[in-house]
């Protein structure tokens, strides 16, 4: 009988579930988003720069120059909420505030989703094996799926030159 008990225990002990290992994330995990970024194919001071991670957030700004001037901008932030999550908030110039819950976050890769905005529905940032980085919008416009890819390569922020 004894032994019958014993071994039932163990059985059952084997059967719970097991807690993850792994922890929440945080902004910490986006240290590598951190920086100056400047467009690929696009005009000088064109491209985006992020703080590094404290106070659990990130703070960005997005610029375009077209012809000298400054065409578009945003103001973005990465932050941790405070149900446990993280949100990715955007603020375009000439439009109203989105906030973008993440999805997914790998150490090279983050995405954020918000189904109900108009467009984007979809925020990717990628940072590729060769230094290169890949914002993405996707989402769908009068039923037809679109992207925009913007990528960015890391340049020195006091120079805007090319980072080694």
């Amino acid at each position: 009988m004894k032994i019958r008990i014993t071994l039932v225990a163990t059985v059952a002990v084997g059967l719970l579930p097991v807690a993850s290992a792994q922890e929440p994330a945080s902004v910490e995990d986006l240290a590598w988003l951190a920086g100056c970024w400047a467009s690929v194919g696009g005009e000088a001071g064109s491209g985006e720069q992020w703080t590094v991670p404290a106070g659990k957030t990130l703070l960005g700004v997005s610029r375009t120059v077209k012809n000298s001037k400054t065409v578009a901008y945003e103001f973005l932030r990465i932050r941790e909420t405070e149900a446990g999550g993280i949100e990715y908030i955007a603020k375009p110039s000439g439009q109203s505030e989105a906030s973008f819950l993440l999805v997914r976050l790998s150490d090279r890769e983050v995405v954020f989703e918000n189904p109900a905005h108009d467009f984007p529905q979809r925020i990717i940032y990628r940072l590729e094996a060769g230094g290169e980085l890949v914002a993405r919008i996707e989402g769908e416009v009068k039923g037809e799926v679109r992207t925009v890819d913007f990528p960015m390569k890391r340049v020195d922020c006091e120079s805007q030159s090319v980072s080694p």
